[in-house]
C-alpha cells in the first residue's frame, strides 16, 4: 500500500510555478542566510522592540512588567486539540476576539518567544512553549490554570455565569435527569472580549472537570464555518482517539458523543457560527459543561443560558489602557484617559489598538490621541457594533509606513490566519529579515498577535484588512502575492521531505543547491516545523484548490505536502490528512480534465477506504480509477486499478469476481512483459483459487508464480510461492507431494540467506511430517527451526501476503 501513495503524489510535481516566476523569489535571494526554523527570532530587533520609554521616563510595559511580577509557567491552561501539541499559555481577559481559524492552534516557537492566550491582545505575556506530544495527539489536561494576569472587569458577567452553572435546569425542576450537558452562551460583537471572558470562566471552574478543558474554534478566518469533520477530528485527537480517514460526518459526531459520554470535560466552543454547529457537538452527559461563544443567540438549543456583553466599564478600560501606556501617562491626565476609553466604546480590541499606538509613540499625550481619534470619521459601511473598532483600526493603519501597510493587507491571504516571516516575505516580496521586523512592528501595535514563532491575524480585524486589500490592491498584484506564497511553501515542503533522505541521495543533492532560507538543518527541525505549521499548510492547500486560478501550483503544493507528511509521520499516522489532500487533487484533476491525476487520486482514496474497512466505497473508487486510467491511456493506472478491484472482491469473499479481475490485470502485465507484477498476480490468483477450494487452479498459479520469481532471481519469493504450493497440495490430500515441495522451498530459503523464512518453512515441514505419522522427523525439524531463530519456544507460521487479504 505504501507504494501507492508515492505513485499518486508524483503527479504534477514537475509543473510550472503558475505565475510565481522561475528561480528564487526575492525573499530567498535577499535573505539567503535565514533558516526556516529561525522564524522571527533571527529577523532582528524591530523598531517596536527598540521603542523608547514612556512619559516621565517610565518605560512602556512589556510582558510581566505591567503586572508587577515575573512570568511563571502555567501548570496547564486549556486543552488544545490540534496538531499534536498541548498549548499552555497565560490567559488574557481584556482581549480582542478570537477571530477565526479551524480547530485549535498548535504552537511551536523559537526559544524565548512570548505567546499569548486565545483571543488575547496586549503586550506579550511570558508563557511556556507548546511541547509536542508523543503519538501526534494532544493529551487532556487535568486541573485548572493559574489565575490570569491581564483580565480586567467583567465581575458582574462572571457572577451571572457562575449562577447559571449552579442553577437547576428545567429537567431537574421537573424531577428528571438532565438529558444533555449545561450550555452557557457568551454573546457579543467581535472584539468585545467575549473569548477572554469564556477563558476566564473556564479558568475559574476548570478544576471541576478532571478530564480537561478543550478549546475549539468553529469559524474560519474568512468567516466560513469549520466543517464538522475537522472539528470532530480535533476533539477526538485531543482524547487520543483515532478517526478512520474519510469517515462520514454522522459517524464522527457519534464518536464525539461517545467519547464525551464517559468523560467530565469543559468544552469551550469559540466563535460558533450557528446553533446547528454547536448542537452536533453537545455531549449527552450532564456532568460536562459547554461554554459557547457567538455573535448572537443560538436559537434551538434547549435550556441555553445566554450572557450578552458590551464594552468594559470605565475602570477596567483604563486599567487595560494603562498596561500599554504605563501608569504615569494615565495618572497625569485621567480625564483624557477616560475620554479615550469612551471613544473606543470600552471595546478591548479598540483599546488595545490605540494603546499599542501610544506605546510606540511615547511622547504623544493621551489627550492628543483622544482628539485625533475623535476626528477620524466613522465608517458607516460597518455594522453599528463594529464602527468604533473600525475607527481605531483606521487611526492606527493610516500611520503605518506604506510597505508595512501593504504587508498587513496581504496578510489577509495567510492560510488559517497564521503567518511567519517566510509567509510575509513571500506575500510582500521582501527579505525574510525585513518581513520579520515588520511583523514585530504590527504585533507591537496589536494588529497581529504572536502565536509561538508565528503571528496570528486578530480575528476582529480580519474583515477590515480584507476590505482594504480589495479596495487598494489590484487583483493581479494579489494573485502574484498568492503565487509567491504558494511557491515558497512548496520549496519549504520539498526541503522538509528531502532532509529525511540519506546523505548523497539525489534529494539531498537537490536540497544542498537550495538557498539556506529554505533549508532545514536537521530532520528534527523539519519535523517540528511540519507539526507546528500543519494547520496553516492544510488550510493553504484547501485555499489554493478552491481559488481555481493557480491549479498547477495547487497540485505541486498538495503533492509536496503529501510527501512531507508521509516521510515524517508515515502513511498510517498521516492517513486522515492524506485522505483530504487526495480529495483536493481529485477536485483539481476533474476540473482540468487531467485523467492521469484523477486516476492516481482515486486509487489513493480507494486504498485509504479499504484500510478503514469501507470495502464497497473502495470498490467504487477503484472502478472510477479504471475509467480514468483508460481515458488517460495510462497502463500503470489501469493495471493497478484492475488489481485493486480484484483485491476488493477478495475482501468481500467473492472469489469468482476476484479471480476474474486478477486475470484481467495479469493479461495486461503479460502483454507488457512486466515480470515482477506477473509473478505477484499469479500468487494472488493462487490465493483466491485456494479460498474457493479450486486446488488444481491454485496449484497451477502458485507454480507459475514460483517460476516467475525464479526468472527474476528472487529466491525468497520463489521459496514463499513453493511453500504456498505445498499448502495447496496438503489441502488437496497429497501430503507426500506437499512434503517434497516444502523441502524444495526450504532449500531456496537457505540459498537466499533468509533465516526467518527458513525457520518458518522448517515448522511447515514438521507439521506435514506429523500428519504423515513421522513424529521423530517432525521433532528434528522443529529443533532446526528453534536453532535458526535462537529460541526454544516461539512458533512461526508462513503465510502468503495475498492470502492475508
Amino acid at each position: 500500500m505504501g507504494g501507492v501513495v508515492e505513485e499518486a503524489v508524483a503527479v504534477g510535481a514537475d509543473g510550472g510555478a503558475g505565475g510565481a516566476g522561475s528561480g528564487l523569489d526575492r525573499g530567498e535571494q535577499a535573505d539567503g542566510q535565514a533558516s526556516p526554523v529561525a522564524g522571527r527570532a533571527e529577523a532582528g530587533a524591530s523598531s517596536a522592540a527598540r521603542r523608547a520609554g514612556g512619559e516621565g521616563g517610565e518605560p512602556a510595559p512589556r510582558g510581566d512588567e505591567a503586572s508587577g511580577g515575573s512570568p511563571t509557567a502555567v501548570p496547564g491552561l486549556d486543552r488544545v486539540a490540534m496538531g499534536g501539541v498541548v498549548e499552555e499559555t497565560v490567559p488574557v481577559g481584556a482581549d480582542g476576539d478570537a477571530g477565526g481559524g479551524s480547530g485549535a492552534r498548535a504552537e511551536s516557537g523559537a526559544p524565548g518567544a512570548g505567546t499569548r492566550g486565545e483571543g488575547q491582545v496586549g503586550p506579550p505575556v511570558g508563557a511556556v512553549r507548546a511541547a509536542p506530544v508523543e503519538g501526534g495527539t494532544a493529551r487532556v489536561r487535568v486541573g485548572a490554570p493559574e489565575p490570569a494576569r491581564w483580565f480586567f472587569g467583567r465581575q458582574r458577567e462572571l457572577k451571572a455565569l457562575h449562577g447559571d452553572i449552579e442553577r437547576a435546569g428545567l429537567n431537574t425542576i421537573a424531577g428528571r435527569r438532565a438529558a444533555h450537558t449545561r450550555v452557557l452562551l457568551i454573546a457579543g460583537q467581535s472584539g468585545s472580549g467575549r473569548t477572554a471572558l469564556a477563558r476566564e470562566l473556564a479558568r475559574q471552574v476548570g478544576r471541576r472537570y478532571p478530564d480537561g478543558v478543550l478549546h475549539i474554534r468553529l469559524t474560519e478566518p474568512g468567516g466560513e464555518p469549520v466543517p464538522v469533520e475537522r472539528t470532530a477530528r480535533d476533539l477526538l485527537g485531543g482524547f487520543g482517539i483515532d478517526v478512520p480517514p474519510g469517515a462520514a460526518d454522522d459517524e464522527m459526531s457519534e464518536m464525539v458523543r461517545e467519547a464525551l459520554a464517559v468523560r467530565r470535560v469543559l468544552l469551550l466552543l469559540d466563535d460558533a457560527h450557528d446553533a446547528e454547529q454547536v448542537d452536533l457537538l453537545l455531549p449527552e452527559n450532564p456532568d460536562c459543561l459547554v461554554v459557547a461563544v457567538a455573535r448572537g443567540p443560538l436559537t434551538g438549543i434547549p435550556d441555553i443560558r445566554p450572557c450578552t456583553i458590551g464594552g468594559l466599564d470605565a475602570k477596567a478600560a483604563m486599567e487595560l489602557l494603562g498596561t500599554f501606556t504605563g501608569s504615569v501617562r494615565i495618572t497625569v491626565d485621567p480625564q483624557a484617559a477616560e475620554s479615550l476609553a469612551e471613544e473606543c466604546g470600552g471595546q478591548p480590541a479598540a483599546i488595545a489598538l490605540v494603546g499599542g499606538w501610544l506605546a510606540t509613540h511615547p511622547r504623544v499625550s493621551v489627550a492628543d490621541v483622544a482628539k485625533r481619534l475623535r476626528a477620524v470619521p466613522e465608517d458607516l459601511g460597518q455594522p453599528q457594533g463594529s464602527r468604533l473598532l473600525a475607527r481605531a483600526f483606521q487611526f492606527v493603519y493610516e500611520d503605518l509606513p506604506p510597505s508595512t501597510a501593504g504587508m498587513l493587507r496581504l496578510l489577509s491571504l495567510a492560510p488559517a490566519g497564521l503567518a511567519d516571516a517566510h509567509t510575509a516575505s513571500a506575500l510582500a516580496g521582501c527579505s525574510v529579515s525585513a518581513a520579520g521586523a515588520a511583523l514585530d512592528d504590527l504585533a507591537a501595535l496589536n494588529l497581529l498577535r504572536p502565536a509561538g514563532d508565528q503571528f496570528e491575524i486578530v480575528g476582529a480585524l480580519a474583515p477590515m484588512t480584507r476590505a482594504l486589500m480589495a479596495a487598494k490592491d489590484r487583483p493581479a498584484e494579489v494573485q502574484l502575492a498568492r503565487a509567491r506564497m504558494l511557491e515558497r511553501t512548496v520549496r519549504l515542503l520539498q526541503s522538509c521531505r528531502a532532509v529525511t533522505e540519506p546523505d548523497g541521495s539525489p534529494a539531498r543533492k537537490k536540497l544542498a543547491a537550495l538557498p539556506r532560507a529554505v533549508r532545514f538543518p536537521t530532520t528534527r527541525a523539519a519535523a517540528d516545523w511540519l507539526t507546528s505549521r500543519r494547520p496553516a499548510l492544510l488550510a493553504s492547500a484547501r485555499l489554493a484548490v478552491a481559488d481555481g486560478e493557480l491549479d498547477t501550483l495547487a497540485r505541486r503544493l498538495v503533492s509536496a505536502l503529501v510527501r512531507a507528511l508521509a516521510a515524517h509521520q508515515g502513511t498510517d499516522a498521516a492517513a486522515p490528512d492524506l485522505y483530504g489532500l487526495h480529495q483536493l487533487v481529485l477536485g483539481v484533476a476533474e476540473r482540468q480534465g487531467l485523467h492521469r491525476e484523477e486516476a492516481a487520486a482515486l486509487l489513493n482514496i480507494g486504498d485509504l477506504d479499504a484500510r478503514s474497512g469501507r470495502t464497497h466505497d473502495a470498490l467504487a473508487r477503484y472502478r472510477s480509477a479504471l475509467d480514468a486510467g483508460r481515458a488517460a491511456n495510462d497502463h500503470y493506472a489501469t493495471g493497478r486499478a484492475m488489481e485493486s478491484v480484484g483485491g476488493a472482491y477478495q475482501e468481500l469473499q467473492d472469489w469468482h469476481r476476484a479471480a476474474d479481475w486478477y486475470g484481467r490485470a495479469l493479461a495486461q502485465r503479460l502483454s507488457r512483459g512486466e515480470r515482477a507484477d506477473e509473478a505477484r498476480l499469479y500468487g494472488r490468483l493462487g490465493t483466491v483459487h485456494t479460498y474457493a477450494a479450486r486446488y488444481g487452479e491454485a496449484l497451477r498459479h502458485w507454480r507459475a508464480a514460483a517460476a516467475g520469481f525464479r526468472r527474476l532471481q528472487d529466491l525468497p519469493g520463489q521459496a514463499r510461492a513453493l511453500s504456498e504450493a505445498a499448502r495447496v497440495q496438503e489441502y488437496a490430500g497429497r501430503p507426500e507431494e506437499s512434503l517434497h515441495t516444502c523441502q524444495e522451498a526450504v532449500e531456496y530459503a537457505r540459498l537466499a540467506g533468509d533465516t526467518r523464512l527458513q525457520a518458518a518453512l522448517e515448522l511447515r515441514l514438521a507439521d506435514t511430517l506429523d500428519r504423515l505419522g513421522d513424529p521423530t522427523a517432525a521433532r528434528l525439524h522443529r529443533h532446526a527451526s528453534d536453532r535458526l531463530l535462537g529460541t526454544d519456544s516461539s512458533t512461526y507460521e508462513i503465510r502468503s501476503t495475498s492470502a492475508e487479504g
